[in-house]
């Protein structure tokens, strides 16, 4: 078992068995002469009880990843275990998983509770059993109210629990979300996004979330597995991912921080600096003597240090308001450098003041490009 399974198991106090563990998946589609694979070999395991989100660029591979889990498209090699049994050759309707879709997949013709009531009808469980669990689930997402309506007479967010309620009423082993909330409005996928997650602690479901959403994934995700060309780059929890990118790619994909390539000269023994524009020096620890020709200087944004000078420097160019903190932008050569502050010192930095700018080697570091 990886370590950071084993760290999410020690954090949350669940079993240390994962739920879910995928080793060697490679998937192409047209074939095995195909030239770019939608799955590169991919290895993931995920412990009981865990929420992870699948992050990345279009075509990245996350949402095949999850319709293999799913058992909607067929990996050519590698195995899919699910509480140790490998799925991989198993029907989608045996598998026990719950899944949820952005556009929730609703039967327009029957109710609320009939919907939510169909899973186990189809598992064969007796009428009255089947309603008594499907209120229960309402109850849980708070729809009990809505039993008898048709999907169409309820609002987005309403519907989207409702497909969870379907979800989760079969008590699956593991719960799948394919952006499930995209389709709702910012402050709702908000709350939403809230609630889900109680939910999900509540029940102990593993649970597996596809997103194109970085804050989404930051807010609601107990590791985020980042993926590039069908390949995962990264998977560590949002704090640590945001923290501290392995990749210049991974960084420059979350905003994680400012990064500057191809400058990079070793002033002194194991210091590397590049100089973003005159008098606007980072810095960066290294081996001495090592040849970093190839690699990019990081520094997190809200790292960046800054003070206005009369003369001389670089200005400041924009301000960009993030709430409870501002994000100034100034132009230092080829580069545009980001730095976030508290919000009560933007007065402090107007649109044209002259600002120097720097990064100590405490707070920077070099990343392979």
């Amino acid at each position: 078992m990886s370590d950071s399974v084993r760290r999410v198991d020690e954090r949350t106090g669940r079993g240390a068995a994962p739920t879910l563990q995928i080793s060697g998946l490679h998937l192409t589609y047209g074939g095995p002469a195909a030239l770019n694979p939608a799955l590169n070999d991919v290895d993931l395991d995920v412990a009981r009880g865990e929420f992870v989100a699948l992050l990345g660029p279009s075509g990245c591979g996350k949402t095949s990843l999850l319709r293999s889990i799913a058992g909607f498209v067929h990996p050519q090699r590698g195995s899919i275990l699910l509480n140790g049994r490998d799925v991989a050759s198993v029907p989608t309707r045996e598998r026990n998983i719950g899944l949820v879709f952005q556009n929730y997949a609703l039967f327009p013709h029957m109710s609320v509770l009939e919907n939510v009531r169909f899973g186990l009808e189809c598992r064969a469980l007796p009428k009255r059993e089947a309603t008594e669990r499907a209120q229960a689930a309402l109850s849980r997402v708070g729809l009990a109210a809505f039993a008898e309506r048709r999907p169409k007479q309820l609002s987005g967010g309403q519907q989207q629990r409702v497909a969870l309620a379907r979800a989760i009423v079969i008590e699956p082993d593991l719960l799948l979300l394919d952006e499930p909330l995209g389709a709702l409005d910012k402050q709702l996928r908000v709350q939403m996004q809230t609630e889900l997650k109680g939910l999900q602690r509540s029940l102990g479901i593993t649970a597996v979330f596809v997103t194109h959403d970085q804050e989404e994934a930051m807010a609601m995700a107990d590791r985020i597995v980042v993926m590039r060309d069908g390949t995962i780059q990264q998977i560590d929890p949002p704090e640590r991912l945001f923290a501290d990118p392995r990749t210049g790619w991974v960084s420059n994909f979350v905003s994680a921080g400012n990064l500057f390539r191809g400058r990079l000269c070793e002033a002194s023994p194991g210091r590397f600096e590049v100089e973003a524009a005159p008098g606007c020096v980072f810095a960066a620890p290294g081996p001495p003597g090592s040849d970093q020709s190839g690699a990019v200087l990081f520094a997190p944004y809200h790292r960046v240090r800054v003070e206005q000078v009369d003369q001389g420097g670089v200005a400041v160019a924009a301000h960009r308001y993030l709430g409870l903190a501002v994000e100034l932008h100034a132009a230092c050569g080829e580069d545009v450098v980001r730095i976030q502050l508290p919000i009560d010192r933007a007065q402090e930095f107007p649109v044209g003041a002259r600002i120097r700018i720097w990064g100590d080697p405490a707070d920077c570091r070099l990343l392979p490009a």
